[in-house]
């Protein structure tokens, strides 16, 4: 596991979930976390709190809307005013929506791409400045196993995880002889609150029951017949950012259970 004591973490996306717990791994790897994402201002203020107190470093919150270039761009340009650096940047934010394609609701799918797939470009724009200056960075993009192999009722989400990826490697390029890495982590099913919102609608739109859509939709294709934890993705995102990952750039690596094998 890497020791990343005086570096700073952006994680969008981070007040539940895979964002969560990617922030709790680097807050135990004692560097700087900057939260961001919605929910209740008391219940963020206990997360911050819990996850200052387990690391050397300090942890704040930032609620930059994931849809708005503006508070994108101030929320990296404020992180290192506060922090000196932005060394680490974590693209997370992630909305779905599960439906037939031609009853997507449009602007469902914009949202779907700003924030997912938008957001991680003004992100590494307003980041990767930061980086080249202090001759290191760290760029993680949380795509998914849907950024690699479609599925049904899902076009919007595929079609931004995709592009994740194909940004994925054209930023690697670009900067790979500044000391920065660019990355792709690519999960397969993670039971977090954005999956099980999702189970009732696609049993909607399969006629399934809910059980059914855990056993013969989600995990049908993990060949390992597990949810992958956010923890194993915490551990993946740390060795990413260690001096043994330097030489691992524009890489899409699936955490999937052998989904994207078969």
């Amino acid at each position: 596991m890497a020791e990343l004591s005086g570096k700073t973490a952006i994680v969008t996306g981070s007040t539940s979930g895979i964002g969560l717990g990617l922030a709790t791994g680097f807050a135990e790897a004692a560097a700087n976390v900057v939260l961001n994402g919605f929910g209740d201002a008391a219940e963020i203020e206990g997360i911050r709190q819990e996850l200052d107190q387990m690391s050397s470093g300090h942890v704040i919150y930032n609620g930059a809307d994931m849809t708005k270039p503006d508070e994108i761009e101030a929320l990296v340009q404020d992180t290192a005013k506060e922090f000196g650096s932005v060394d680490i940047l974590v693209n997370n934010a992630g909305v779905q929506t599960v439906s037939p394609v031609e009853d997507f609701p449009r602007d469902r799918w914009d949202m779907i791409i700003d924030i997912n797939m938008n957001s991680a470009f003004h992100t590494a724009r307003a980041a990767v400045p930061h980086m080249k200056k202090a001759g290191w960075g760290r760029i993680i993009n949380i795509a998914s196993a849907h950024g690699l192999v479609a599925s049904p009722f899902k076009s919007a989400y595929v079609t931004a995880k995709h592009g994740v990826v194909g940004m994925t490697k054209t930023v690697a390029l670009e900067v790979a002889e500044e000391g920065i890495t660019c990355n792709a982590i690519c999960p397969g099913y993670v039971l977090t609150p954005l999956v099980e919102k999702q189970i009732p609608d696609t049993a909607k739109a399969r006629g399934m029951t809910e059980d059914e859509v855990k056993r013969d939709v989600l995990l049908a294709a993990q060949w390992t017949k597990k949810f992958v934890t956010v923890e194993q993705l915490a551990g993946v995102a740390l060795f990413l950012c260690s001096d043994v990952a330097e030489n691992i750039t524009g890489v899409a690596l699936p955490v999937d259970g052998g989904w994207t094998a078969a």
